[in-house]
Formats: C-alpha cells, sequence, structure tokens
C-alpha cells in the first residue's frame, strides 16, 4: 500500500512539473509576441526575450569561422557556454537575410542531428532544432548543410533558455552571418564553370613548402618516421577530376593516401590520354621538415593550354590513416584570357574516407563503406592531432607556390603583360632550358666555394666545371662557370662537436609481400662518430610501407620486384640505366598485362679523364659459350667519335663468366683390386675382389657399377677317417638327432637343425684400398632326419675399407 502511494505521489510530481514547463513556455512566448503570428516558427523568430549584461557568456559559432559558404557544403555548428554558465534550453533555426521565416522558401539549408539525447528537430517548427530535454548543459553540436547555390547570405540565430531568461539576438554572439561564395573563389576544390579563352601555352613551376613540424603541430608529432610521400598530380582538363571535396577517391587516391605509393595513381592520369597535358611529379620528403637551407624545397614544371588549363596535385602526410594536401582543379587561365602569374595557396589537410584512423600512427582500419573526401577539422575526435575544443582553423600544414616561367605561342589576353613580365619570362625559360649540346663534353662541377658573405647578408658562392672536348666547332658550349646565392655560415645550422656523420642509404631490402602491402627497410651506417664522445642520435635504420601488385585479384596481373638496376650506358658523363620486372602470372581472364615491364632514368659517370670518346650502349650479352655449366659470354659497343680526335682507350668488348644448369656427372670408379685369398683351406670355397667408388653420380649422371665381385675356388679335397670311424660318428649323430627332433623344435628358416646366432664381423683384412669382412653362422644340433644339405654351416663375406690409400 505504501509503495502505491509513492508511486501515484511521484506521478503527481512529474505531471506537476510538465504542466508547469508548458505553462512557463507559453507564458513567456505570449510575453514575447508581437501581434503578427503565422505560425510557430515565425513566433519564434521575432521572439526577443529578456535580456542582461554579460550575454556574451552564449556564443554561436561555425567551424572555422567563415565568412563564407560553398553552396552544399557542411559544417559543424556549435551553441555553447563559457564556465561557469550554463543553459537549459535552445532553439537554433537558419534564416535567409532579409526573411521573416513565414514561408518554407524563407529557410536556408538543412540540419542534421549529431547527437539524439542532446538535440531533436522542433515539433511545431521542422527547420528548427531544439533541446531533447531540459538539463544543466554547456555545449550542444549539429551538422548544417548550406543551401545550393543562388540563396544569398545566411543568418544563423539560436535562442537560449536559462531559467526563466531567453536570451535571443539579432546580431551578437548568438546570431552568425554568413553569405555564398562566388563561384571559384576557393579554386581548389571547386570545378569551374567556364571555358578558358587564353591563348597559346604556359610553363608552370609548382614548389611545395612542408610546414608540418613539431614545432608548428606538436600534439602527438611522429618524431621517428615523419615524411611526405612522392607528388602526384596532373594539369589537365575540365573532363578529369583526380580527386575533390564531396567525391570518393579513386583506387589510385587510396594507394597515396594510405601508403604513400603514386604508381596507381600515375597509371590512372596516363589512361585520361587527351585529358591530361602533363604529369606533375616530384620526390618524397624524408623528414617531413627541414630548413632551406638544408634542404630545398621540392618542385615539378607542367604546362597548360587552353584545354587542359586546370592543375591538381596531392601528396601524403606520413605517417597517418588517409591524410593528405593538395589543390583540386586550380585554373590558371584568367577572365582576362591571360595565364596567372603567381598562385599562392596555404594547404590544410584532407581525409580521403577509406582508413577510419583518428592519430597519425591509428592501426589500420578501412572504412566500410568509404566515406567521401572531406577537409580534416579541429573538432572531428578529441585525440585528433588537430582538436581543438574551441573549434579553431587548423594551422595550415604546407604551402604551395604556383610559379609561371614561361609562355609560348601567340598569346590573347585581353589586359597586356608588363615589360617586366615578359623578361621574367624568357630569362626565367632560359635559366631552366638545359642548353648544353651533345657535342660539348664537360666535367663534373666542383664543390661549391665558401659563401662570400661571413654575416648572415646575402652572398654568393661559385662551382666550375672543365671543358673537356667540343666535338663540333660550329656549336657553341655554354658557361663553365655557375653561382647560385647564400648566406654566411652563422645563419645556418652549424655541424657542433655532437653531430654524428652517417652513410647514404643503403638500397631499400626486398618487400615483404609478393602480392599487396608489406613493409621493406633501408640501413646505413655511422661513418664519424660525435667528437664529444655522445651517442648518434641519427637513425640508421628506416621502415617504410611497399606495395607489389596492388590489385591481388584473380584477374589482376601479378609481377615480381623490380631488378637491380643494371650498369650505366657511359662509363663517364652522363648515361641511361634500366632495371626491368617480370609477369610472375598473368591475368586469368586471358588478358594481356599493361604494366610496364622496363623503368630507364639517366645516370652520371665519374668524369671523363682522357679525350672523350662517343661510344654506342653496350649490346646485349652473348649467348653462354657452354650448354651446361660454366661458361663465358660477351657483349660489344662501338666507336661512334672521329678518330682525328685520338687514340679512345675505353673497352669496346667485355667478357664475363656464365652459369648454366650443371652437367650431369656419371659415377667414377677405381680400377680392381686384385683377388684375395681363398676363404677355404681345403675343398670348394670362393674370392672376392672389389674397387672404390671416387666420385657419386650428380645431376642425372650414369649411375655407379658393382664394386665387389666373387668367383669359386678350389684349393684341395679336404681328408676323411677310417669307414668304422665314420660309421660311429655318423650313428651316434643320428641317436642325437632323433633324441633333439623329439625334445626341441625345429627352426623353420634351417628345417632340421639348430642353428647359433652369426657371429660378429671379423676385423677388415685391409686398412684402406678394399678389403673383406667375415661373419658365421654355425650349426649348434643336427636331428636325425635332416638332409646335410639344409643344415650346414653358414658364411658372409663383404667389402670394407674402400677409400683409396
Amino acid at each position: 500500500m505504501g509503495l502505491h502511494l509513492h508511486i501515484l505521489l511521484l506521478q503527481c510530481l512529474i505531471s506537476t512539473f510538465v504542466l508547469n514547463a508548458f505553462a512557463f513556455s507559453d507564458e513567456t512566448v505570449d510575453k514575447l509576441l508581437p501581434v503578427k503570428s503565422d505560425g510557430y516558427c515565425s513566433r519564434i523568430l521575432r521572439a526577443q526575450g529578456t535580456r542582461r549584461e554579460g550575454f556574451n557568456e552564449f556564443r554561436l559559432r561555425v567551424e572555422g569561422d567563415p565568412e563564407l559558404y560553398s553552396p552544399g557544403t557542411t559544417y559543424r555548428v556549435t551553441l555553447y557556454a563559457s564556465s561557469p554558465s550554463y543553459f537549459r534550453g535552445f532553439t537554433l533555426i537558419a534564416l535567409k537575410e532579409g526573411k521573416e521565416g513565414d514561408n518554407d522558401e524563407d529557410y536556408a539549408g538543412n540540419f542534421e542531428i549529431i547527437d539524439e539525447e542532446d538535440t531533436q528537430f522542433m515539433t511545431n517548427c521542422p527547420p528548427a532544432v531544439t533541446e531533447s530535454t531540459p538539463r544543466r548543459r554547456t555545449r550542444i553540436q549539429v551538422f548544417w548543410t548550406a543551401p545550393p547555390s543562388g540563396a544569398g547570405c545566411v543568418i544563423l540565430k539560436a535562442s537560449i533558455v536559462q531559467k526563466r531568461i531567453i536570451y535571443f539576438q539579432d546580431e551578437g554572439s548568438l546570431t552568425k552571418r554568413m553569405c555564398e561564395k562566388e563561384p571559384l573563389s576557393e579554386g581548389a576544390t571547386e570545378r569551374p564553370i567556364i571555358d578558358c579563352c587564353a591563348c597559346g601555352t604556359a610553363k608552370y613551376r609548382m614548389t611545395f613548402y612542408g610546414n608540418w613540424s613539431e614545432k608548428v603541430h606538436p600534439k602527438d608529432y611522429p618524431r621517428r618516421a615523419n615524411h611526405w610521400s612522392a607528388i602526384i598530380g596532373a594539369s589537365h582538363s575540365k573532363d578529369y577530376v583526380l580527386w575533390e571535396y564531396g567525391d570518393y577517391a579513386s583506387e589510385g587516391v587510396k594507394q597515396v593516401a594510405e601508403f604513400g605509393s603514386p604508381v596507381k595513381m600515375e597509371e590512372e592520369i596516363r589512361q585520361k590520354g587527351d585529358d591530361v597535358l602533363t604529369v606533375i611529379k616530384a620526390k618524397a620528403q624524408w623528414p617531413a621538415w627541414q630548413p632551406l637551407n638544408v634542404r630545398s624545397a621540392p618542385s615539378a614544371e607542367f604546362s597548360v593550354d587552353r584545354t587542359r588549363h586546370l592543375m591538381s596535385f596531392f601528396t601524403m602526410l606520413g605517417p597517418s590513416p588517409d591524410w593528405n594536401v593538395g589543390l583540386s582543379a586550380e585554373d590558371l587561365c584568367t577572365k582576362e584570357c591571360g595565364w596567372a602569374q603567381k598562385v599562392v595557396q596555404d594547404l590544410i589537410p584532407w581525409d580521403a574516407g577509406t582508413d577510419s584512423g583518428v592519430t597519425y600512427e591509428s592501426p589500420n582500419k578501412a572504412t566500410i563503406p568509404p566515406e567521401k573526401i572531406r577537409p580534416l577539422t579541429s573538432l572531428d575526435h578529441p585525440q585528433s592531432p588537430f582538436y581543438d575544443p574551441e573549434g579553431g582553423p587548423i594551422t595550415a600544414v604546407a604551402r604551395v607556390v604556383i610559379e609561371r616561367i614561361a609562355r609560348k605561342g601567340e598569346q590573347c589576353n585581353i589586359v597586356p603583360d608588363t615589360v617586366d613580365d615578359i623578361v621574367a619570362d624568357l630569362a626565367q625559360e632560359d635559366k631552366d632550358e638545359d642548353d648544353t649540346p651533345e657535342t660539348c663534353i664537360y666535367s663534373n662541377w666542383s664543390p661549391w666555394s665558401a659563401c662570400s658573405s661571413s654575416t648572415c647578408d646575402k652572398g654568393k658562392r661559385m662551382r666550375q666545371r672543365m671543358l673537356k672536348a667540343q666535338l663540333d666547332l660550329s656549336v657553341p658550349c655554354p658557361h663553365t662557370q655557375d653561382f647560385e646565392p647564400c648566406m654566411g655560415p652563422g645563419c645556418r645550422d652549424e655541424v657542433d662537436a655532437s653531430t654524428c656523420m652517417v652513410s647514404e642509404w643503403i638500397t631499400w631490402s626486398p618487400c615483404s609481400v609478393s602480392c599487396g602491402m608489406g613493409m621493406r627497410s633501408r640501413e646505413r651506417y655511422v661513418k664519424q662518430f660525435p667528437e664529444d664522445g655522445s651517442i648518434c642520435q641519427l637513425p640508421t635504420e628506416e621502415n617504410e610501407k611497399c606495395i607489389v601488385n596492388e590489385d591481388c585479384s584473380p584477374s589482376s596481373c601479378l609481377m615480381t620486384e623490380w631488378a637491380e638496376w643494371e650498369d650505366c650506358s657511359a662509363t663517364c658523363g652522363m648515361g641511361m640505366k634500366k632495371r626491368q620486372r617480370m609477369v610472375k602470372m598473368p591475368p586469368s581472364d586471358g588478358t594481356m598485362c599493361k604494366t610496364d615491364l622496363t623503368d630507364v632514368e639517366k645516370c652520371m659517370m665519374p668524369e671523363c679523364h682522357t679525350i672523350p670518346c662517343l661510344l654506342s650502349p653496350w649490346s646485349e650479352w652473348s649467348d653462354c659459350s657452354v650448354t651446361c655449366g660454366k661458361g663465358m659470354r660477351t657483349r660489344q659497343r662501338m666507336l661512334k667519335s672521329p678518330v682525328e680526335l685520338g687514340e679512345c682507350n675505353e673497352e669496346l668488348e667485355q667478357v664475363e663468366k656464365c652459369m648454366l644448369p650443371e652437367c650431369p656427372t656419371d659415377c667414377m670408379v677405381s680400377e680392381w683390386s686384385e683377388w684375395s685369398e681363398c676363404n677355404k683351406s681345403c675343398g670348394k670355397g670362393h674370392v672376392i675382389r672389389t674397387r672404390m667408388i671416387k666420385l657419386e653420380p650428380q645431376f642425372g649422371g650414369e649411375p655407379c657399377p658393382e664394386t665387389v665381385q666373387r668367383k669359386k675356388c678350389k684349393i684341395r679335397k679336404c681328408n676323411r677317417g677310417s669307414s668304422d670311424e665314420k660309421r660311429r660318428r655318423k650313428e651316434a649323430h643320428e641317436k642325437r638327432r632323433s633324441k633333439q627332433t623329439r625334445e626341441e623344435p625345429q627352426d623353420e628358416q634351417h628345417p632340421g637343425c639348430k642353428m647359433r646366432p652369426w657371429s660378429v664381423w671379423t676385423d677388415c683384412t685391409k686398412l684402406c684400398g678394399g678389403g673383406i669382412q667375415e661373419r658365421f653362422m654355425m650349426v649348434k644340433r643336427r636331428f636325425r632326419n635332416a638332409q646335410f644339405t639344409s643344415c650346414k654351416d653358414k658364411k658372409e663375406i663383404r667389402a670394407c675399407n674402400v677409400n683409396p690409400c
């Protein structure tokens, strides 16, 4: 009975609380409402609650604090109270600027609930978001997707309920105004909607300046393996997209984003044919950041024309789950039908949507199904290295500078370039072109001289090379000196007593797998330890992910790893070298492998010390001189330079050993030994002879013949006793045999008799050169009914010590 009363009392209290809450809401809102009331949404929008000083303790914030919004882009919206303030309820709504909210068309974009325990859509006003249950809270978050293009400026408004006070503002910290971004204002992520009207072509240099370092991004910075992967990109038409926000990552993008491998991405780019003008590539950077006076920033050159006037690239920051930076569809064609002089963009990382990790070194965890590419934000996850509870913008991790260095063909830009622009283009192009003719043979460049400045002022340093031969006097040879700017030694990191010197990295080991993702490593050694006796802090071992045959499906083409590089085609100066790989397994569907089997790159040999010889590349190696086993093979090259230049001392033919499968080797035996002595001193016996095995048969050779031969021998007849004695012995023997037959079972292997066990082998008759050993089995008892032929002493002989003396 008592329990029942408690339950009734609790129900009454709850009912009273709910009725009071509704009464409070209606009373408060009615006090705030003007006469006009076309609907609940419009009543909320026109409400002006009680205000008091200090209302800035509540704030409405859009992630990144943008002034402009991109149509269709999703933003994180946060409503929070500064400590120690709090709020119990709220209302959040987005309205087109200048609209009253009387019609559905007045509302802008769409909200998306993140946490249903905190937020819900308002029942009487579906475009608005409110609390799920009244309680003390300091923060709520929702997603807001911007409206389509053409909506104009948008006002996001919030109201706060704290006890009986409602804070609601048309301006200030609870109102956020954003206007629509003009098309192409970002360029990096939006595809152009206009065609290019520029003429001719333009050549650009892209320089990538990484700013991802422990100093700038200290949280959880990976000290050991931080790096930028190889840069991959292209200049292309508007019909091709390498990557863009809101789209899914291709397999090539995934391979770069997760493993830093540009191979698949480059394959995808080259398959686009005429939609691509230039493939953009630059080497990886280990570590991710170093001062520019220690390591120059990576760069790459590319061209654009009227149809392929967009530029895209990206690179992975590693280690990371699938994070990258880059530009997407950057338009280098101007509205004035010219080519952009310079583009500078700060870059923040973006997520490829293929891995769900939240930290730099999170374990691999595939995102299933894949998500769309999106920029990382400071509110993604508390464990994220870029996390900021206030939702501030992420500090840029890199900057890219794109500079025009040349133009070709007739130009049609409406606004003419200045004389300085034209001269800069021509001068830069002349400087960057390699104008060294093949007929000019130089030594290698000397080391750089000391800087002309000993302070932090800019100076110059010089290097030289020597013109060793001019094969064609009608073709002039360019300069033999080169200069570059520098600063004094006090302006760069000095090598102190705690510095250690290490060797170059040794070649990467083979990948740990034959298909898919594995690991490979490389090493280097310490050449000089620190003078102060401290421990060398530089790593001597590196590990990285590697990809072999990215596609491991049954229909894929499995390849071997690349072989070692072949020798350079030149013995001095510049040449070419190549490496090859083979098809391990063709596709099961019968198609041809489209993967390159040969890779070629330039190589530089030591300087030539005599009058240079122009030589043809080495021919292929000849067939081995034998059909099996060890032989020799040769290759040749021809002298191409004129005889007038003098004698050429370079070799024109090379010979090297070659090895084919081993030849079959037959068994080899020695000569027969002499016949041994007869094994009996009288009567019938036998003699043996032996020979040794000198070489066992190998690789399918003839087997060994017999090594022991035996033949009969007869010395003389054995003497026998008198007939009476013989008869007595025979009768006594038969009595014993008859008695034994009755008392003992017969031996199954020797019927009619019982045999003693075999004796041990006698000593070998020779220590080497082939001898014999013997053992005996003697008759222990012969029964009366036994026949002599079936019951007699046994003897065995075998060869021994067949090794040569």
